[in-house]
């Protein structure tokens, strides 16, 4: 492929938008269309064409589309996803990849057909703090990791979960493990391989009549080389996020990243290993009422026409999406009832 790279965002709303800022800054990229079935949501983004469906737009303009990246509720990923990929092209999908085990596997194997790319949105990857724990377990620094424990406390409220919304509906949302926190499990996979879910609980303290689903619970893990430990989480936290923290207990030393969005160095206790320094960090996406995770989307979007252009390597394949998805499905078939 020449570039530049061709994309279209199906999905305007405030991820939908930051995916197009972060075409549109791109030399080397080209935004040909949009599509959102709200017309003002759709309008309010400034593109050479605008869809009311990825259907649409497709028949409409999809010989000149090399990417389709889908940032729609979490529950219409996958079908407009396979859509895109049976039309032959290479899809940026936004997380969670799907709410089902069965469906990315699907969407795995088509794509796979196709020959065409899924790449998955997992920004969190590309923070400092995360980036270095990467770089410290391939280079041994922990020595044998006995104990790996997450904790993510963050606000949800009555600004996030509007009556008639698409959040706090299990069909579409699916519950925070998909919405709010699949990132820092994908960081914890990422760096220290896929977990085995042994025992789960969860609980709806507060949000009884905003969602279908837990607002927090706790799950415990086996780690692959026979460490183990636990991943809690709540959105019930008054006001605003408070915390997402990793503690790594290894033979050699122990050390814990933190602060609101686990970009922060909290302790570090490592003989012998340099204290790194993390103090670059890109701020959080701001979605007014509340916020999110890191907006490192530009690196996700550096990978996917580097990939295009030049074959680079794939940072974030789907193979790795689906064992995020696949262990939330572990740890909601062992918490719910």
């Amino acid at each position: 492929m020449t570039g530049p790279v061709r994309f279209a965002v199906v999905g305007c709303g405030h991820i939908g938008k930051r995916h197009v800022q972060m075409i549109q800054a791109r030399p080397d990229a080209q935004l040909m269309a949009v599509a959102d079935t709200d017309p003002s949501t759709r309008s309010a983004v400034e593109a050479p064409a605008a869809h009311e469906t990825l259907t649409a737009l497709l028949a409409g303009c999809g010989a000149e589309v090399d990417v389709v990246s889908v940032c729609t509720p979490n529950g219409t990923h996958v079908v407009l996803a396979l859509e895109a990929v049976r039309a032959g092209k290479h899809v940026v999908l936004e997380k969670p990849m799907g709410l089902t085990t069965g469906s990315v596997e699907a969407l795995k194997a088509e794509a796979e057909a196709q020959g065409v790319t899924v790449f998955g949105v997992m920004q969190n990857r590309y923070a400092p703090a995360a980036q270095w724990m990467k770089r410290a377990k391939e280079d041994g620094a922990f020595g044998d990791v006995r104990q790996v424990h997450v904790q993510c406390l963050w606000n949800r409220d009555e600004r996030y979960y509007t009556p008639g919304s698409w959040r706090g509906t299990m069909a579409l949302d699916g519950g925070p493990l998909f919405t709010q926190f699949s990132h820092f499990l994908d960081i914890l996979m990422w760096v220290f391989g896929e977990v085995e879910v042994t025992t789960a609980r969860f609980t709806n303290q507060t949000h009884q009549d905003s969602t279908e689903f837990e607002d927090g619970g706790s799950f415990q893990f086996n780690l692959p080389d026979n460490g183990w430990g636990t991943f809690t989480f709540s959105t019930a936290v008054p006001h605003g996020n408070f915390e997402s923290s990793m503690t790594v207990v290894g033979a050699r030393g122990t050390v814990r990243i933190g602060g609101q969005y686990m970009d922060r160095l909290d302790e570090f206790e490592l003989p012998g290993v340099a204290r790194p320094d993390m103090s670059n960090v890109a701020p959080p996406n701001d979605y007014g009422g509340y916020k999110g995770s890191a907006s490192s989307h530009h690196h996700v979007y550096d990978n996917v026409v580097d990939v295009l252009l030049n074959g680079a390597t794939v940072a974030t394949p789907i193979e790795e999406g689906l064992a995020v998805v696949r262990v939330i499905a572990q740890a909601h078939a062992l918490g719910r009832p």
